[in-house]
């Protein structure tokens, strides 16, 4: 579990006490219903409600003799409250506690996740707003294309975030059922009633439908839709990376005083955080392939899930809501270089234009083959030499035919290329 690096209040989530804590909210949660079905004594709830308490290290000392953690559990309220105890998992079996519970973590998990990548959200929303104009080098399999915007691209982020965020709200949803059905499911030794009370007191639903389980395809799309946010996190942080690079160096991450960036080159100013999201996108993948191969047990149940599921659920949460939380830290202090946008995008003196021009030449009468033959073959000569791309085409008598030279200038109009940011914004949303 990655505990160093994640808020107390999601860790938490995962702390045996919280786990035990809702083990036994779930158990008498369901002794109110047994009562208001008439199955148990109402007097025999309040005694537990009073009486019922727990201590991790003596249930994990008795699990050390029983091999069950269930039962350690019961055992240990059962010391605490006395006769009364006889009530208590009446008509349920372990995973009817389990699987329940499990899904309350999730939520829980699931929430503190969507919260902090809506703060994302609107941080990325608020750089796209500053940027808007910011005009910078598109680029295509890493190669100069034609200019987009600084804040365009930070727009293009927040559109997929709100995506990731969507995404997240349907997968806490379709988690959150309680499963209070017994050994295969068929509430043979317990009302669907129960079942229905328990649900509706955690905010969860009936999973109507079960084996001994809670179907693990629940689980899968959980994890999966994480690691689809994570990608998200990935993508955004590896766009770092690259505007980082010396050569580039468009923005880069905050660099704190104190910092330092290798042991042996005092010089360096290295993208860890960005490194280190990218690493742990990884993992989320790993753990949502895990999850996918919960999905297949042995007929009404086998136990092949459950110990990688104690694995899985809480790291990934953590991982994924540690990848959050460091995006935070890159972008609410991310440094941009608009100066060094504006040079990088005039590296290639023009060819950036090559579109502009290609349309020119065919609005001229020129058929697209002889257009782009010209275009490209000046393009590769400004390639070669450094050659402006305005001089060249000018100087080349087929083109200067077709087109005048003034009117080839009005077509090295950089905003002219960027007017339709202002539709992208608006149908975003996006403003000030």
């Amino acid at each position: 579990m990655i505990k160093r690096y994640s808020p107390a209040e999601l860790s938490s989530v995962w702390s045996e006490e919280n786990k035990f804590r809702i083990w036994l909210d779930v158990e008498i949660a369901a002794m109110e219903a047994q009562a208001e079905l008439g199955r148990v004594p109402a007097e025999a709830v309040e005694e537990v409600k009073a009486k019922a308490k727990f201590d991790v290290d003596r249930i994990d000392e008795i699990e050390r003799t029983v091999k069950h953690d269930v039962i350690a559990f019961l055992t240990n309220i059962s010391e605490n409250v006395g006769p009364a105890a006889r009530f208590v998992h009446l008509g349920m079996t372990s995973s009817d506690v389990l699987d329940t519970a499990t899904a309350i973590q999730l939520k829980q998990a699931g929430e503190l996740i969507l919260k902090h990548l809506m703060e994302l959200r609107r941080m990325i929303g608020n750089l796209s707003i500053k940027y808007k104009d910011t005009p910078m080098i598109g680029r295509t399999h890493g190669i100069h294309a034609e200019p987009v915007t600084f804040g365009l691209k930070m727009a293009v982020w927040y559109d997929e975030l709100g995506r990731g965020e969507d995404r997240l709200r349907s997968a806490i949803e379709d988690i959150s059922v309680a499963k209070i059905s017994g050994a295969v499911g068929t509430y043979s030794h317990i009302s669907p009633e129960v079942e229905k009370y328990v649900a509706k007191k955690f905010g969860l639903r009936p999973s109507i439908t079960s084996t001994q389980v809670i179907q693990r395809d629940r689980h899968a799309q959980f994890m999966t839709l994480l690691a689809v946010v994570a990608g998200t996190l990935e993508k955004m942080a590896l766009e770092v990376r690259h505007l980082q690079r010396t050569e580039v160096l468009e923005a880069e991450e905050p660099f704190t005083k104190g910092q330092k960036g290798s042991s042996a080159m005092p010089h360096k100013r290295n993208p860890v955080n960005a490194e280190r999201i990218c690493g742990m996108a990884r993992l989320a993948r790993s753990y949502a392939m895990s999850a996918l191969e919960n999905q297949a047990l042995w007929h009404e149940r086998d136990i092949s899930h459950s110990s990688v599921e104690r694995v899985i659920f809480p790291d990934a949460t953590l991982a994924v809501d540690f990848m959050i939380l460091e995006s935070q830290k890159i972008f609410r202090n991310f440094v941009v270089y608009p100066e060094k946008m504006l040079k990088n995008l005039q590296l290639t003196h023009g060819l950036f234009f090559s579109e502009d021009v290609l349309l020119k030449l065919i609005e001229k009468g020129m058929t697209r083959e002889q257009a782009y033959a010209l275009v490209q073959r000046n393009a590769m000569h400004c390639w070669e030499t450094g050659e402006d791309f305005l001089a060249a085409l000018a100087n080349d008598h087929e083109i200067s035919e077709k087109v005048a030279r003034d009117d080839l200038a009005k077509v090295f109009d950089l905003n002219s290329l960027l007017k339709n940011v202002e539709y992208i914004y608006k149908v975003l949303g996006l403003k000030e």
